[in-house]
């Protein structure tokens, strides 16, 4: 007789810095994709020089990959959003269990979130649902509305297909890679440009 399946268990794992090797879990939601280790390891060697004390925007938040990564190497604030109650819950519960104070968990609809009063971030993690169109105009919002410092780093994670036509004139792309069905890059706000 087969022996049963076990659960696959929802959960990611901290590369580096305090909380090096720690895991933490997540809900299974709709849409919800953690970035992979790969890629992130690869993202925050790119930001090695400027992670440290960084104000950081993690939109979309959902496993909360990103944010607690930068938390865990030296950000010195790091604001998830992410709307799903079951996934604001979990990242909550990570929260506590590290005693990230640093980090702070709004659960709101991302659009509706950049609507209100902006606050200035150096780092933006913009990683949306697939094939849902929202990359280029939350990426707008972000210019327009005043979230960004003059020279902030934007990671913008998309499908592979995806054509980046429509980001802000303002933004330039500094790295980019690709891993399966996933593509990457980090762009730099040059405020000097701005049109």
């Amino acid at each position: 007789m087969p022996k049963p399946s076990r659960p696959i268990r929802n959960e990611i794992r901290i590369i580096a810095g305090d909380w090096r090797r720690r895991k933490l879990r997540f809900p299974a939601a709709a849409g919800l994709r953690p970035t992979p280790d790969r890629v992130r390891e690869t993202l925050f060697n790119w930001l090695r020089d400027d992670i440290e004390g960084a104000r950081c925007l993690d939109l979309f938040a959902g496993s909360g990959a990103l944010g607690f990564e930068a938390a865990s190497r030296g950000a010195s604030k790091v604001v998830q959003v992410e709307s799903e109650d079951t996934v604001c819950a979990a990242l909550r519960q990570s929260c506590a269990l590290l005693s990230a104070n640093q980090v702070f968990v709004i659960q709101d609809n991302v659009r509706h979130y950049l609507t209100g009063p902006p606050e200035l971030f150096d780092v933006v993690f913009l990683d949306p649902p697939f094939r849902r169109g929202w990359l280029q105009p939350i990426g707008m919002m972000l210019e327009n509305r005043g979230w960004l410092a003059p020279h902030a780093l934007v990671y913008l994670e998309s499908e592979r297909e995806l054509r980046l036509d429509g980001l802000p004139a303002a933004w330039s792309r500094i790295r980019q890679g690709e891993a399966g069905d996933v593509a990457y890059g980090l762009y730099q706000r040059n405020a000097g440009n701005l049109s």
